[in-house]
């Protein structure tokens, strides 16, 4: 069955759609419509069907799913009017700037009956899978605390993403990718508490980095950061268990896993500092750990378009829960609340 999509915005993020969307059987971009003149001009060159507006757009037939594209504060009222064109929805990321905004659009999915999802893209990435691979194979005994960045040196996007009223900062843009995957790490457990701080180095009218502790029902804390005046840069993942730890240094996979095999140390040999010595700190003996190649899994982003128009199909249910997407959002939410009040937010109880 051949679906056809409609894009509303056609800047970068729906470039990388538009490729994407060509090397899918089942899938054809029917048509765009963007605000910028130079978008539409651009959208021509490539053969694109460009739309006279967002009314024609919506009003086409052949049309059964719109991407929303644009900055995140219309991301609600163009997913309205085209989930009550009958249209089938996928928002890019933040799919709103609200739970409230969120419920909204879920409200409107369910009186009309059309779906509507988010491009959660970063489910798909080789370093989270990795992670959950490492967890899932129990190899560094009981986890207890999991570290999750991205680090930048150039500050925000000079475009909407410097502005509040169009939902810019980094816990909107960045926030959202790693927060997700968060919460997928350990499905069904709840997260007690949240403890955030936010920066405005480069910008002050939105957030430009922020770090945010998460503690889980099951004792495990997990550690999410995303900082953009970092010149240099922390490892990606940082997995810390009773028996070992695992390193992803960076996006290549660059790392490893060091777990302990069982011997016990008891001749230590102590590190002498400048001040002093120590035992307690000195690096284990060569024979009792092992170093471990990272068991890399990897992800095919194709499959989130497989997924949605298989959920058009009636084949198989979303991938991507709309549950999952508000309770990110909560998250946010609570995240600005626990840097504005400087305390610890209770999230589930």
């Amino acid at each position: 069955m051949k679906h056809k999509i409609a894009m509303v915005g056609f800047g970068g993020m729906a470039g990388w759609h538009y490729n994407l969307i060509k090397d899918l059987e089942d899938l054809e971009v029917a048509g765009i419509w963007d605000i910028k003149e130079e978008r539409r001009e651009y959208a021509g060159t490539l053969s694109v069907k460009v739309y006279s507006g967002l009314e024609e757009l919506l009003a086409d037939p052949q049309v059964d799913l719109v991407l929303i594209a644009a900055p995140n504060d219309v991301h609600k009222s163009v997913a309205i009017a085209a989930l009550e064109a009958g249209k089938n929805v996928v928002s890019e990321k933040p799919v709103t700037l609200s739970s409230k905004d969120l419920q909204e659009m879920m409200d409107a999915a369910e009186r009309t009956g059309n779906f509507l999802t988010v491009h959660q893209n970063r489910r798909w990435d080789e370093d989270f899978l990795t992670v959950k691979k490492i967890l899932e194979e129990g190899k560094l005994g009981e986890v207890f605390r999991i570290e999750s960045r991205v680090h930048g040196s150039r500050g925000i996007p000079g475009d909407w993403r410097q502005e509040k009223e169009h939902g810019g900062g980094m816990v909107l843009d960045w926030g959202v990718h790693l927060l997700d995957q968060a919460m997928l790490i350990y499905p069904g457990v709840k997260l007690n508490t949240v403890y955030a701080t936010v920066t405005h180095v480069t910008n002050q009218l939105v957030d430009d980095g922020f770090s945010a502790d998460l503690g889980f029902a099951n004792g495990v804390h997990i550690f999410v950061e995303v900082g953009t005046s970092n010149f240099i840069q922390l490892p990606r993942w940082y997995v810390l268990g009773a028996d070992g730890s695992a390193l992803i240094e960076d996006w290549s996979m660059n790392g490893r896993i060091v777990r302990a095999n069982g011997t016990d140390e008891k001749d230590v040999v102590p590190v002498i500092t400048a001040a002093g010595l120590t035992k307690t700190m000195a690096p284990r003996r060569e024979d009792s750990i092992y170093t471990e190649e990272l068991p890399k899994v990897s992800g095919d982003i194709r499959e989130f378009y497989q997924n949605v128009m298989a959920v058009l199909e009636e084949k198989q249910e979303s991938r991507i829960k709309l549950d999952e997407v508000m309770r990110v959002m909560r998250l946010m939410e609570a995240i600005f609340e626990s840097a504005d009040k400087n305390q610890v937010i209770s999230f589930e109880e």
